[in-house]
């Protein structure tokens, strides 16, 4: 063990004082919840208790582990501090709604005579109804915020043992104040209306984004003391710093991020009869109930949605109407295609220096996913190859039906699994001249199959791209989407999916009032300007909630039925993992040992690791998991089924792998595209540029950023596992016996996408 974990480890103090009234008030606060939980059973639950006893477990561990020994030494470990007593206490105590449970906790006399004759006296209520106003409590947040991040303030506390505890108390009493309106703990009653915290925390991020953004970019040291400490792990005290703002600005923007999104829920469900703190608790305390067909599921679904629909906005409505707006953004798709296939087989055979080697594997991965986790399926939204294929139909009859045997995802897997290993063994990213024929194949390969079979064979059967995007965008947060069931079931014509004299229908045959999620839908919205009733839009909803609804879908059916569809996802999620490390230091030197020991070439070896990472493996743990949970708890149950609803869980960390690993190199190769147009001003027009470095360098904030997009595909995973399970099993106890080998493989496969997060990556596509 090093020096550094050998200290970090002895340094855990014991502090009487704190330890003394922490555990008075967990005593107190257990004695008044036993009683409570026999009157109040559904308000006073175990999660209640949980969350106000792990509160104050986290406030001993700030005060007395390294995290305060170590924060005179690196800024990025008090930043952790701060972040703990200002974002993730304070919500977790008043969950536990703590006021009734520790007074029922003190002996009755006491609070019969003392307590109980101050907490009504009227100038104690006005004080308390001032400092609980969402104005005083934003305000005082703020304020505590910026002041000590002061220079002067902060080396004082870094300095003086008292003022550091001054510091973290108004840190925490702050946070306390600030958190108070967002949870608003029973039985306190609210002052604002719910939506109004949703700029209540808007404005809060912003604060917190533009200070984290400076410590991260600040290009000197603001405090003295870190760059006079001695330096662990080789890090100057400006990376310090920079990590630092990292942790505020990312993790802290998520801390304000996820309430918006509960608040946003709240209002839109129109939950005005629960309260903010128990809204969860309401949610998870409902028991499971079978639909009796699937019709009463999409009757829930869609006749109780009152969700964000991008299309109440008029011009926006307005635009995506009008059919010249996804013909233009075709139409400059296919110009930058042609561009690129041009400058791939007559431009300069360096990728870094070359359209074909930039844009392609860089930006428009990167953008795509992006896009994907933000919105929804942008991209076959503007996809040139069908606006290629569209032109060529004028000529060619695009009448036939497309094979019955092919009516699956097996081709398109198999499609994606090849091009993994073309990509790695032919390294795609490296040659402009494969990637320009790559493109070209792509047009050729639309034009011919959506040229002579109708429909659009080519999107839902063979396009690879396409399959990517409907996986991923199961946990989009829009979804085109019936508004009302009641008006398409007066409708007579059905437009959305049979066309009219004006506008196409839908090509891929999901019919709208069948149709949930986001499988197989291009988000062409034809539909949309199909319908005579205007009763499609572009609604918001709960991402991955169609991953654990039980109900056949419109053209894909019950998820349980398609064993296709899960070994795609599957192939997907496993892939996402394989494509990362196939790029990481580690992986790399590891293949070429094992190449020079046993005289194996380079085909031969990314072969046995994609055969190994993409198939035998996945094909284990899936197979062990499926038989574990049947075996538990199932024995009865289909195992094909099983399997197949258990691995639509995984979708969501498999989706963040990918966003995580192409934002990566998004943000490091950005600016490539100037040594790009560098050379091209210089060869077509004979200017000059100087644009500097092609690259961003270090960027401290990034792997933060790619560790909370996996927190987020993790814990989303998780929640539709355990939705999964609710399905197969009544009691808690089954739940969890089904869903463990499930969770323990979510759990493994985020481990691993963490390791590589921290591992160096080679930097493809990038002049060095």
């Amino acid at each position: 063990m090093n020096s550094v974990a050998e200290a970090a480890l002895g340094s855990w103090t014991f502090q009487p004082w704190p330890a003394f009234g922490l555990l008075v008030a967990a005593i107190l606060y257990l004695r008044g919840w036993r009683r409570l939980r026999l009157l109040l059973p559904q308000r006073f639950t175990t999660l209640r208790a949980v969350s106000f006893l792990l509160s104050l477990v986290l406030i001993y561990t700030a005060m007395a582990s390294p995290l305060d020994a170590f924060a005179n030494l690196l800024l990025q470990v008090h930043m952790i501090q701060h972040l703990l007593f200002m974002m993730i206490i304070p919500p977790l105590l008043w969950m536990g709604i703590p006021f009734l449970p520790m007074l029922c906790g003190l002996p009755r006399s006491f609070v019969r005579e003392a307590v109980g004759p101050l907490l009504i006296w009227p100038p104690i209520k006005k004080l308390g109804h001032t400092l609980t106003h969402p104005i005083t409590c934003w305000t005082y947040f703020v304020l505590m915020n910026v002041f000590w991040h002061l220079p002067s303030l902060y080396e004082l506390a870094l300095h003086s043992t008292a003022w550091h505890q001054v510091e973290h108390l108004c840190f925490l009493s702050s946070a306390l104040l600030f958190w108070w309106p967002i949870i608003q703990p029973w039985p306190s009653r609210p002052i604002w209306p719910r939506w109004t915290m949703i700029p209540y925390l808007l404005l809060a991020d912003i604060q917190n984004t533009a200070l984290g953004a400076f410590l991260s970019f600040c290009d000197h040291v603001l405090y003295p003391t870190y760059e006079a400490a001695p330096r662990l792990w080789g890090s100057t005290a400006i990376q310090d710093q920079a990590a630092a703002g990292a942790i505020m600005w990312v993790p802290g923007s998520l801390a304000f991020l996820i309430p918006i999104g509960i608040v946003a829920m709240q209002v839109n469900a129109n939950k005005r009869g629960v309260r903010p703190s128990e809204f969860f608790a309401a949610k998870t305390q409902s028991k499971p109930q079978p639909p009796a067909t699937s019709d009463d599921i999409l009757n829930d679904l869609v006749r109780k949605n009152e969700s964000f629909d991008l299309l109440k906005f008029p011009l926006l409505n307005s635009l995506i109407r009008s059919n010249l707006f996804r013909r233009t953004l075709q139409t400059v798709l296919l110009l930058l295609a042609i561009l690129i296939v041009a400058d791939g087989f007559f431009g300069p055979k360096v990728a870094p220096l070359n359209l074909a080697g930039v844009l392609p594997w860089t930006h428009w991965r990167g953008i795509s996913v992006i896009a994907l986790l933000a919105v929804g399926n942008l991209f076959c939204m503007a996809c040139p190859f069908t606006f290629a294929r569209d032109l060529a139909r004028k000529i060619l009859p695009a009448n036939r039906t497309w094979p019955r045997a092919l009516r699956s995802k097996w081709f398109a897997a198999v499609l994606i699994a090849l091009y993994l290993w073309t990509y790695e063994v032919f390294g795609l990213w490296n040659s402009p001249w494969l990637t320009a024929w790559i493109i070209i194949g792509y047009f050729t390969v639309a034009i011919l199959i959506d040229g002579f079979f109708k429909g659009a064979s080519f999107c839902k059967y063979v396009c690879p791209i396409g399959q990517f995007n409907f996986v991923q965008s199961l946990i989009s947060p829009f979804e085109v989407k019936v508004r009302s069931l009641d008006t398409c079931a007066t409708c007579k014509t059905h437009d959305c999916i049979q066309g009219n004299a004006v506008q196409r229908g839908c090509e891929l045959k999901l019919y709208q009032p069948r149709k949930s999620g986001n499988m197989d839908c291009t988000f062409c919205l034809d539909c949309i300007k199909a319908c005579p009733h205007d009763n499609i839009g572009i609604i918001a909803g709960a991402p991955a909630r169609d991953l654990f609804e039980e109900h056949r879908r419109s053209s894909v059916g019950r998820y349980a039925n398609r064993v296709d569809l899960a070994c795609l996802a599957a192939l997907l999620v496993f892939g996402a993992f394989a494509n990362a490390a196939g790029m990481v230091a580690a992986v790399v030197e590891w293949q070429t040992r094992i190449q020079e020991k046993f005289g194996l070439s380079h085909t031969s070896m990314v072969t046995l690791f994609l055969l190994a990472t993409l198939l035998v493996i996945p094909a284990a743990l899936l197979s062990v998991s499926t038989v574990i949970s049947r075996i538990a708890t199932l024995p009865n149950t289909d195992r094909k089924a099983l399997f197949s609803d258990f691995v639509m869980g995984l979708i969501p960390l498999g989706a963040t792998m990918w966003t995580a690993h192409f934002l990566f190199h998004l943000a490091t190769g950005f600016v490539t595209p100037l040594a790009v147009f560098q050379r091209i001003a210089t060869d077509l027009f004979g200017i000059s540029i100087a644009i500097g470095q092609t690259g961003m360098g270090n960027f401290p904030a990034l792997p933060a950023a790619e560790i909370l997009l996996l927190d987020f595909g993790l814990l989303l995973s998780l929640y539709v596992l355990w939705r999964t399970a609710r399905r197969y099993a009544a009691s808690s106890q089954k739940q969890i016996l089904i869903c463990t080998p499930w969770a323990i493989l979510a759990i493994a496969l985020f481990l691993v996408g963490v390791w590589i997060v921290f591992q160096p990556m080679e930097m493809r596509g990038m002049l060095m």
